[in-house]
């Protein structure tokens, strides 16, 4: 089985005043807001259909976000059920005005449904996995599924 190359995909942008507090703080509703389209653009593109957010866990802050940054989200495909995709969303800021490489802001996981034209839940492509990494993130994420599986039946 041949690689699939559109497991990844980074969105960046430029943070404005409009999406800041008085303090210049970036609003989170507005870095989850990027981390939301994110992730539905990679789960979109990896499922060739219509996705819905169905989850989000773990939603990690590791530093404050200011006006005038470069944010970059970038959505990982990591682990693929039948219908849904989990979806890593990391979040690297860049102070353009200062010569420092970027760090990482924020993380969550995303759990997307493909959906068919009638919005009924839809079969998704297997995942290839290659590298340690990625066959980390799917051992990760499949324990994710299965408790989150439990949970739904109330176990």
């Amino acid at each position: 089985m041949q690689k699939d190359k559109r497991t990844r995909l980074t969105m960046s942008q430029v943070m404005l005043p409009y999406q800041a507090d008085s303090s210049g703080k970036v609003h989170l509703g507005e870095i989850l807001k990027m981390m939301d389209s994110t992730a539905g653009a990679t789960a979109q593109r990896y499922a060739r259909s219509n996705v819905v957010t169905a989850r989000v866990d773990e939603l990690k802050f590791h530093s404050p976000i200011f006006v005038g940054a470069l944010v970059t989200c970038t959505g990982t495909i990591a682990f693929v059920g039948k219908s849904s995709m989990e979806v890593i969303v990391t979040v690297d800021v860049e102070d353009l005005e200062a010569d420092e490489p970027p760090h990482r802001a924020k993380t969550a996981y995303f759990t997307m449904v493909a959906l068919d034209r009638m919005g009924r839940p839809r079969e998704v492509p297997k995942l290839v996995i290659e590298t340690e990494e990625e066959i980390k993130n799917y051992e990760e994420g499949k324990k994710r599924y299965e408790s989150y599986k439990l949970k739904r039946k109330g176990k």
